[in-house]
């Protein structure tokens, strides 16, 4: 947040008095010559030397007051006063002159100045010059850390004037501090600084045309020790370890930031619904806004460090407080991180009862209205930028805590915390062991991320809110595209039923590669079609499909092979199909014939337990066979009854020939002798 430093520069005032006119003084203000040059004139050489033991600022002011009016032969003019304004809040006011006792008083005292009057001690002739020299101290009166006016051992920072008369050339400040001050200007400029031979360093504006023109706020600071303090803060359920540094010379800005912070960070904590995210000691520390960039506050999550300006109110310490949590590890965009700081500081400040400045979206700031992804980098913006993007960004937190209500973002920061992103998997069950909930993304959620992880978490739109604050032109395609892929994927976790689209769909989602998720979302479409198919034909046939598809799909990088086996499930179930339409329902004689030795429906039931089993190889080869034998049972029964009759033929011919063969045997044989009975001789001599 900017600083907010007072560096209002009252003009200076310059008067003079007293004319003598017949002898008589007559008191006026001072009148222009006729040639537009003030009749009495001052010029000056300020010199404004930093004193820290005293904690104060010693001025002294050389002046030369010349009278440019001319008697006349009747007349005598004479000054002998003149008013002097000086910065507001000075003291110690002395005048002294070579000649003469002059005196110097304060006139009035203002909020933007201090006029003095300073009485000559002797008439200033016309056509006379006379020297003054005057001293003030500018003294720093402790207190707020945002007064005008501090002046320690380690810091001092306070506005520098120029004194003398309007349009009068000649005047000249130079300032001198210990040179081991290392020294800025927020306002206005001085060259060097050069060494005096008295240690110090000088800084010199030269001579001045416009003295009262002049006007320059400085600030300088340098190396001291620091008053350290160690706090142990419980914060939801984890511990803060806080190292509050502060200026020795500022003790008080060490008690008040570490009440704050005492009382706060468990505050925000509940808000937020986290610990402190910080493992190590978070460093809060007393800065210039050197340190801070310009700006009032500044978290480096890398180096767990907090600078602080010294003039930062309680707003500015409970915003960068809140930053513990957003500072770009729990959410990426600068104006995000801003948004939600600002939204829980202010809720804290609110809560603790302490006063707190926010920055407010007027209609001057809305004239600088960017898109909130345009906001530049720390450094990058212009002040009206910077302005428009702090309001901005509030508001729209306002608008989404209102939408969302304090719960939801409590869900919300606990995922983006664990980098758990959107698109978390719908559907399933414990059938699916490989999916696993909770998938992690890399990094912290930009405004895409969190735009996806609001509205699943809320179930309701922001894509309004984000079109009329965060999204540039160029940034608006993607919203239509992302609606649209959005629905396509809704419509198909519908369509999965209890099966869960891949993990490379949410992640495409994720980080909105829209063309991709659509072309993974066509070829999960085509996968679920397939498995309608098979179911339907699988119950047809009164099968269960396979559980092979499953892992396949929901674990898919590509499709390609939940496709390939979706194609081969289907031409399975056709095989079965087709091998069902063979079976022979009431074979004939032949066909019995020929599916004797066979056993075609135990391979036809194997085919169909190896298809539920998700063995599709061992369908093909069972299914084959049962095919087989189906359709050639009556092929095979009528070639086994041909070569049945033929081996009948066969062995009716050789049992004849067998036969006859015998019986030609028999033929062919000669007789033995008959035998005669026992006494008797028969003549076997042929007769002659």
């Amino acid at each position: 947040m900017r600083s907010h430093l007072r560096l209002g520069r009252a003009a200076a005032v310059l008067g003079a008095a007293a004319l003598v006119l017949g002898g008589m003084p007559l008191t006026s203000t001072v009148s222009a010559t006729h040639e537009g040059s003030p009749d009495l004139t001052i010029v000056t050489q300020a010199r404004y030397e930093v004193q820290p033991a005293e904690r104060r600022v010693r001025v002294t002011v050389a002046i030369t007051a010349t009278n440019h009016l001319a008697d006349t032969a009747t007349r005598r003019y004479y000054f002998d006063r003149a008013f002097l304004a000086v910065l507001p809040d000075t003291s110690g006011f002395k005048i002294t002159a070579p000649s003469g006792t002059p005196k110097v008083a304060v006139s009035s005292a203002k909020d933007d100045h201090t006029l003095l009057r300073i009485d000559f001690g002797s008439r200033l002739a016309a056509g006379k010059s006379a020297s003054f020299t005057l001293t003030f101290d500018l003294v720093d009166p402790g207190g707020a850390g945002n007064r005008d006016v501090r002046v320690g051992s380690t810091i001092v920072s306070f506005p520098v004037w120029a004194f003398g008369t309007d349009s009068t050339p000649g005047s000249r400040v130079t300032v001198a501090l210990p040179a081991d001050y290392i020294v800025e200007f927020l306002a206005g400029s001085m060259t060097g600084p050069e060494a005096a031979s008295d240690g110090l360093a000088v800084f010199d504006t030269g001579v001045l045309e416009e003295p009262l023109g002049f006007y320059a706020y400085l600030v300088g600071d340098r190396p001291g020790a620091y008053a350290d303090r160690t706090l142990a803060i419980p914060v939801g359920g984890s511990t803060a370890s806080i190292l509050v540094q502060s200026w020795e010379d500022d003790v008080e800005w060490g008690d008040r930031v570490a009440d704050l912070l005492e009382r706060g960070l468990p505050e925000l904590g509940g808000s937020i619904g986290l610990g402190w995210p910080e493992p190590e000691t978070t460093t809060v520390r007393e800065a210039l806004s050197r340190n801070t960039g310009g700006y009032a506050g500044l978290f480096d999550p890398a180096e767990a460090q907090i600078d602080i300006a010294y003039y930062a109110g309680p707003g500015v310490v409970l915003h960068e407080a809140a930053h513990g949590w957003f500072n770009g590890t729990l959410l990426a965009d600068r104006w995000a991180n801003e948004a939600f700081a600002s939204l829980y500081g202010a809720a804290a400040a609110a809560a603790l009862g302490v006063d707190a400045e926010e920055p407010t979206l007027t209609e001057e700031i809305e004239a600088h209205r960017i898109p909130l992804n345009a906001w530049g980098a720390i450094g990058d913006a212009d002040s009206d930028e910077e302005t428009y993007g702090y309001a901005a960004s509030l508001a729209l937190a306002r608008l989404i805590a209102e939408r969302t209500g304090d719960g939801v973002l409590r869900e919300v920061w606990a995922m983006a915390s664990a980098r758990v992103g959107a698109y978390q998997p719908m559907g399933g069950d414990d059938a699916a062991p490989t999916i696993e909930g909770n998938e992690s993304v890399d990094g912290a959620p930009d405004w895409r991320g969190l735009l996806d992880l609001l509205e699943d978490t809320a179930g309701t739109p922001f894509e309004d809110l984000w079109t009329a604050w965060v999204v540039r032109d160029s940034d608006r395609p993607l919203l239509t595209e992302r609606a649209a892929t959005r629905l396509r994927y809704q419509e198909l976790i519908a369509a999965a039923d209890d099966w869960r689209l891949p993990r490379s769909i949410r992640d495409a989602l994720r980080v909105w590669e829209f063309q991709t998720a659509d072309a993974l979302l066509g070829q999960a479409a085509d996968v679920l079609d397939r498995r309608a198919d098979i179911a339907r034909i699988a119950a047809a046939l009164g099968l269960t499909p396979p559980t092979t598809l499953r892992p396949l799909f929901e674990q898919a990088d590509s499709f390609s092979g939940a496709l390939a086996e979706a194609a081969a499930e289907l031409e399975a179930l056709d095989l079965l199909g087709r091998t069902e339409a063979t079976r022979l329902q009431d074979p004939g004689a032949i066909e019995s014939l020929g599916l004797m030795g066979t056993e075609p429906d135990l391979d036809f039931e194997a085919a169909q337990s190896a298809f539920e089993a998700g063995d599709l190889e061992a369908t093909g080869t069972h299914a084959a066979a049962a095919m087989l034998v189906w359709t050639t049972a009556a092929e095979v029964g009528s070639g086994r009854a041909m070569s049945l009759g033929l081996l009948v033929l066969a062995l009716a011919i050789l049992v004849f020939l067998v036969l006859r063969r015998s019986r030609r045997s028999r033929r062919a044989r000669p007789r033995a002798p008959m035998a005669t009975p026992m006494g008797s001789t028969q003549d076997r001599t042929p007769p002659a």
